[in-house]
């Protein structure tokens, strides 16, 4: 990656001029990422160039968790204007691999990652806008502008927003709280001898329901979450909350929408943003968004998808296209 515009002058102007500056992956945005090494300090550089990128929420978001004592990076310097931000370094030691290479160690980092969110809880939300049903029905709304057009397919649209209408009740939430909502194996680091955790990717907070980031965390679209795994952090959740069958209803709505809409993000990756190994992904969202779909609440949606989207055009987008 080449470097951003005016990161020399930015990083010598807050103390790290002459450094090493390494690319480092970068994610389904415009952001990209650099690790930073002067002498024995190291850093990561944000670059989130406007105009398709604006740093100042990040910055409003990690300070918020930092302030009430959450392990979000600590922000070293930043250039709103040029969309440059120098960051701690939390390292390269992810929830996912640690998971991935030792499958005994799920149960204690979800548990882990769990307790944040019932922490979270425990803070007013921040200002943020809400995870309202205008914003709900915007990003379901993904799925049928991107994969249905994608394979081919030409659904009723109409009826999809007011299968969501007859749904999205179920999510008003009398505690609403700050949602993260990439909450995930992949934004979660390992920091330090104890392997707690620092959080990463929250620059998109809502004001809404507490099930949200659980369904990001246990409805997982990159990697394979067991369902006894999704069960028990969902039975821990609820005992430290006392939240009962509703809340469990509106956790399978907002799976049901939140992996809807990943489809349609997805494709969007792969036709608007040349980024093809997305669509891969899909067939894993699908099944977690059948699973949603069979319980009662999500009776109307289930009812659309099963007139709209037969099975045999449930899966990876780019595949169904070349049919």
């Amino acid at each position: 990656m080449t470097p951003p515009t005016g990161m020399d002058e930015f990083l010598a102007g807050c103390g790290w001029g002459n450094a090493d500056v390494q690319p480092l992956a970068g994610d389904a945005s415009f952001r990209r990422y650099f690790r930073v090494a002067h002498g024995v300090k190291r850093a990561i550089l944000m670059d989130a160039p406007p105009p398709h990128e604006d740093p100042r929420p990040f910055l409003a978001v990690a300070r918020w968790l930092i302030e009430r004592g959450f392990t979000a990076p600590a922000i070293l310097a930043a250039d709103s204007e040029r969309g440059l931000v120098l960051l701690e370094d939390f390292g390269d030691a992810r929830m996912r691999e640690a998971i991935d290479a030792d499958g005994a160690t799920a149960p204690g980092f979800y548990a882990a990652a769990v307790d944040i969110l019932v922490s979270l809880r425990d803070h007013p939300a921040g200002n943020w806008r809400p995870y309202d049903r205008t914003e709900l029905q915007r990003e379901a709304a993904l799925f049928v502008d991107w994969y249905c057009p994608a394979i081919g397919l030409a659904v009723d649209t109409d009826g999809y927003r007011a299968a969501w209408d007859a749904v999205l009740g179920e999510v008003d939430s009398d505690h609403p709280v700050t949602v993260l909502r990439d909450y995930h194996a992949e934004n979660l680091m390992l920091l330090g001898d104890e392997r707690r955790l620092g959080l990463l990717d929250f620059q998109d907070a809502l004001v809404g329901h507490p099930a949200y980031d659980l369904v990001s965390l246990l409805q997982d679209a990159r990697r394979d979450v067991d369902p006894a795994i999704e069960d028990a952090m969902l039975a821990r959740y609820r005992s430290a909350t006392g939240e009962g069958e509703r809340f469990m209803r509106a956790y399978h709505v907002l799976g049901a929408q939140r992996n809807a809409k990943i489809i349609g993000i997805f494709t969007r990756l792969w036709q608007r943003d040349g980024k093809p190994r997305y669509p891969a992904l899909c067939p894993r969202v699908w099944a977690y968004l059948e699973r949603d779909l069979s319980f009662p609440v999500l009776a109307p949606v289930a009812r659309w998808f099963d007139a709209n989207v037969p099975p045999k055009y449930r899966g990876d987008p780019l595949i169904l296209s070349a049919r």
